[in-house]
């Protein structure tokens, strides 16, 4: 009976606890964005005072509601006015006055460039990703890491390390935190490419090891096959 019930609690928690887990970080997200808008609007416009005018609540005796989202949506709206308004020629040209000011300013300066360059690789329309999974030798000879090839080494980095042969950048994650990792730049002869999808690689380090890819069988991949 004890088997049966610990099987079955830890079973029900394989289902529930993802999408507990999911729905929580919607809701703080949700609740962080609301938070950082709504002290920009007037709090006769908030949703529990306008609330309490359409029930006809008279102070003292008000309701309390915790309206979540409202936030998100002005948020998105304000957001999509301000790309439609810099897309224009006099949105641009209030942003390269504005860019021509913070430029002056020696820390404020190192700051936007920072953040505009991080927003703009993030939230860039254009196709930024890594090519591959592959296997390093780190951090010495015998021991295999996963990391990610990003693309070939190029510019100054390129012309310091070609020597007659192509370098990759390639980002090696640490686990089970994939956002930190390291920056290598190595020749390609020494990485070995996965078959596996750069998706299915970023479980394997999240998990631990414990999350394999198994849509193929092993012999049926291209490396088992050579």
């Amino acid at each position: 009976m004890v088997a049966r019930l610990r099987g079955n609690f830890l079973a029900g928690l394989v289902i529930v606890a993802p999408i507990g887990l999911t729905f929580w970080l919607i809701w703080t997200v949700v609740g962080w964005v609301d938070s950082w808008v709504w002290p920009f609007v007037p709090n006769y416009y908030h949703p529990e005072p306008l609330i309490n005018r359409l029930l006809g609540r008279t102070p003292g005796n008000e309701i309390t509601v915790n309206v979540r989202g409202v936030g998100v949506v002005i948020f998105f709206i304000f957001t999509i006015f301000v790309g439609w308004l810099g897309k224009g020629l006099i949105g641009r040209s209030f942003l390269h006055m504005g860019e021509r000011m913070v430029d002056r300013m020696p820390v404020v300066r190192s700051v936007y460039n920072a953040a505009k360059q991080i927003a703009e690789t993030v939230f860039s329309q254009r196709e930024t990703s890594f090519d591959k999974a592959c296997l390093v030798e780190y951090p010495r000879k015998g021991l295999w890491a996963i990391a990610f090839v990003s693309t070939n080494a190029k510019g100054e980095i390129a012309s310091q390390l070609s020597d007659g042969e192509t370098f990759v950048t390639v980002f090696l994650p640490t686990t089970p935190n994939p956002t930190s990792g390291f920056l290598l730049f190595l020749p390609r002869s020494d990485i070995k490419e996965l078959s596996m999808s750069v998706e299915d690689a970023a479980k394997l380090v999240i998990s631990a090891g414990l999350v394999y890819p198994n849509n193929k069988a092993v012999a049926d991949l291209p490396a088992a096959a050579e």
